[in-house]
C-alpha cells in the first residue's frame, strides 16, 4: 500500500511516503501451525461456553485470524445488481485443513447478514459475536481433517461507520481495498496473511458491467441479460490481496516479458488517454526481473479506479490505482513511473513472500519503497543517496511516531491503516540501504534474489529476512539488525560518519 492522504503528492528530490502507500501443501500449512500454535490452547473452547471471538494473537491486530485450521482454498461468489449502495447477494466456500479439535470454527466476518453455513454439505449453527462468524458443526472436528464451509451471505459495499477499507465504491461500480483487516467486511475468511489460500472467484452482474479479479480468466457465461466471470489464482494468496472490479469498464490485454499475460481494467471513457502509462508495464517488469528474477504470478495488470481512496494498493496480479494519478498533470512523468513500480515490486515483496505477522511489514513497504527510489535513480536521475539521505534526517523522529521499523506502533483505535506511517516505507528502505552499506552490494542482490525465490508463495518473518542475510554475507549481523530494526534512535550509517538525525524535539522547533 501507498498512502496518499497525509500530503500532497508534488514533485521532490525526496519524496516521503505519499500523501495517499500458500499452496495448499506442506509448506503452507507448516508455516501457519507453528504461528498458532501457541493460541490454540487458549483459544478452542468447550461447545457448552458461549461463542466468543478469537484471534491468533498478531502484536498488531490480536483478534485478527482464526485458530485451529488452515485454509487451503476460497471459492467466492458475488452476485451485483448495478447500485453500489445495495448489498451482494454472495456464497463463500472454505476448503481447509483442521489443525486442532474444533468444537466450534471461528471465521472474521463484520459487515454482512448470514443466511445459513453448512459443514460438509449439514446444516451448521452460527452465532455472530464480535467481528467473528462462530460456526457450531453437528459433531466436533477432530484435527487433521479436511473440512468444506459454505456460508450464504449479503456483502455491503457501504462501509460501516469508522472502518477502513472492504469494497470501494467507484463512479460506476466497485473495487476491493482489503488492507490491513478488511477483507472479513466483504466475506467470511481467516483474514491474517499467515494463512494463504487459492481463490476461485465469480461475479455475476448486469449487461453493460465488466468483472475482473485476481489471477486470469477461466469462464464467461451470459444469461438473460447477466454476465458471469470466473477467475482463478494459480498461486496461493493472502486475503488482504484479493481484489473484485465491477464497472463500465475497459479491459485492456497485452504481452509482457516471456509472453507474461497483461491485462489492465480502465474506465472505458478514459481508455485513450491512459495508454500511454498502461505501456509502460511490460518494461518495469524487465527492469524488476532483472533486479530479482522472473516475476512470480501468472498475469499482471493494473486496475485504475474512478474513486477517491487516498493510496494505491499491492492487489495480487492487479494492483489498484486511483486514476487521478495519471491523469493529474501536475505528477512529475518520474514519480508516477516510481510509484508504478512501488506496485509492481509488491508482487515480489509483500503478495508472492507475505509477511507472517503484521509487525513484518517492513519488508514489504521498506522493500517497495527501495525498488521505486532505485528506479526513480536510474529511470529520472534522482539520487538514492540522497534520498537515503533526507530519509535519515527525519529517521528518529518516523520512529519516536510510528515505532522502530520491524516494531511499530499498534494503529489508533478506527484507524487500522495507521500502521502505514514513514517508519515502514522510507524508514525501512533506509535500513536496507544501511545494510548495503555493511554487507556490501554484491551480498545484498543475492540476498534480495534469495529472498524472493526461498520463500515463493510462502510467509516469511523478520527473523528469517536477518537469518538469510547472515547466510548470504558470511557475516554475524545480530547487533546490526537489533539497532536498525528494533532502535528507538537510528543507528550510525555505515560508511557515511557525517549522516545527522534531526532529534524529535528539534523539528518541532
Amino acid at each position: 500500500m501507498l498512502l496518499t492522504s497525509r500530503v500532497t503528492r508534488r514533485a521532490a528530490a525526496f519524496v516521503a511516503p505519499r500523501a495517499r502507500a500458500a499452496r495448499p501443501g506442506t509448506r503452507s500449512r507448516r508455516l501457519t501451525a507453528s504461528l498458532l500454535a501457541s493460541a490454540v490452547s487458549v483459544c478452542l473452547v468447550a461447545a457448552s461456553a458461549p461463542p466468543a471471538p478469537l484471534g491468533v494473537g498478531d502484536r498488531l491486530f490480536p483478534n485478527l485470524g482464526n485458530p485451529g485450521y488452515d485454509v487451503a482454498a476460497y471459492d467466492l461468489s458475488f452476485v451485483y445488481g448495478g447500485s453500489n449502495t445495495e448489498p451482494l447477494q454472495a456464497v463463500t466456500t472454505i476448503d481447509g485443513w483442521t489443525t486442532a479439535a474444533l468444537d466450534r470454527v471461528n471465521l472474521d466476518f463484520a459487515h454482512g447478514k448470514v443466511g445459513s453455513v453448512e459443514i460438509d454439505g449439514e446444516p451448521a449453527e452460527f452465532a455472530t459475536v464480535g467481528e467473528d462468524l462462530v460456526v457450531t458443526p453437528k459433531e466436533p472436528l477432530a484435527p487433521g481433517n479436511w473440512m468444506r464451509i459454505t456460508v450464504r451471505h449479503t456483502s455491503d459495499p457501504v462501509s460501516p461507520e469508522g472502518r477502513d477499507g472492504g469494497w470501494v465504491r467507484t463512479s460506476d461500480g466497485l473495487a476491493m481495498a482489503n488492507q490491513a483487516d478488511a477483507a472479513h467486511l466483504v466475506f467470511p475468511c481467516n483474514d491474517h496473511p499467515s494463512d494463504k489460500a487459492v481463490f476461485t472467484i465469480r461475479v455475476s452482474a448486469p449487461e453493460g458491467y465488466t468483472a475482473v479479479a485476481n489471477g486470469l480468466r477461466t469462464g464467461v457465461d451470459s444469461a438473460r441479460g447477466t454476465t458471469t466471470w470466473t477467475y482463478r489464482t494459480r498461486h496461493p494468496m493472502a486475503t488482504e490481496l484479493a481484489q473484485v472490479s465491477i464497472g463500465r469498464s475497459t479491459v485492456v490485454h497485452r504481452t509482457g516479458p516471456h509472453a507474461l499475460p497483461l491485462r489492465d481494467v480502465v474506465p472505458t471513457e478514459h481508455r485513450e488517454a491512459l495508454e500511454p502509462w498502461l505501456a509502460k508495464t511490460p518494461e518495469q517488469i524487465s527492469w524488476m526481473e532483472g533486479k530479482v528474477g522472473r516475476y512470480p504470478f501468472e498475469t499482471y495488470g493494473l486496475l485504475m479506479a474512478d474513486a477517491s481512496t487516498g493510496f494505491e494498493l499491492e492487489t495480487q496480479t492487479l494492483s489498484l490505482f486511483e486514476r487521478d494519478l495519471f491523469t493529474e498533470p501536475a505528477y512529475p512523468k518520474w514519480y508516477v513511473e516510481s510509484i508504478m513500480v512501488h506496485e509492481l515490486a509488491h508482487q515480489w515483496f509483500g503478495d508472492s513472500v507475505t509477511p507472517r505477522t503484521w509487525s513484518d511489514l517492513w519488508l514489504n513497504e521498506g522493500h517497495a519503497t527501495w525498488y521505486e527510489a532505485l528506479y526513480a535513480e536510474e529511470k529520472a536521475d534522482r539520487p538514492l543517496q540522497d534520498r537515503m539521505k533526507a530519509a535519515y534526517g527525519a529517521s528518529d523522529r518516523w520512529r519516536a511516531v510510528g515505532g522502530p521499523p520491524a516494531a511499530p506502533k499498534a494503529p489508533r483505535p478506527g484507524s487500522k491503516i495507521g500502521i502505514f506511517r514513514a517508519n515502514v516505507y522510507d524508514g525501512a528502505a533506509l535500513v536496507l540501504y544501511a545494510l548495503r552499506q555493511e554487507i556490501g552490494r554484491p551480498a545484498f542482490e543475492n540476498l534480495e534474489r534469495a529472498w524472493v525465490s526461498r520463500h515463493d508463495d510462502a510467509t516469511a518473518s523478520t527473523a528469517d529476512f536477518v537469518a538469510l542475510a547472515e547466510e548470504v554475507s558470511g557475516r554475524d549481523l545480530g547487533a546490526f539488525a537489533e539497532a536498525w530494526l528494533y532502535g528507538e534512535k537510528t543507528p550510525p550509517m555505515p560508511g557515511h560518519p557525517d549522516w545527522r538525525t534531526v532529534a524529535p524535539a528539534e523539528a518541532r522547533n
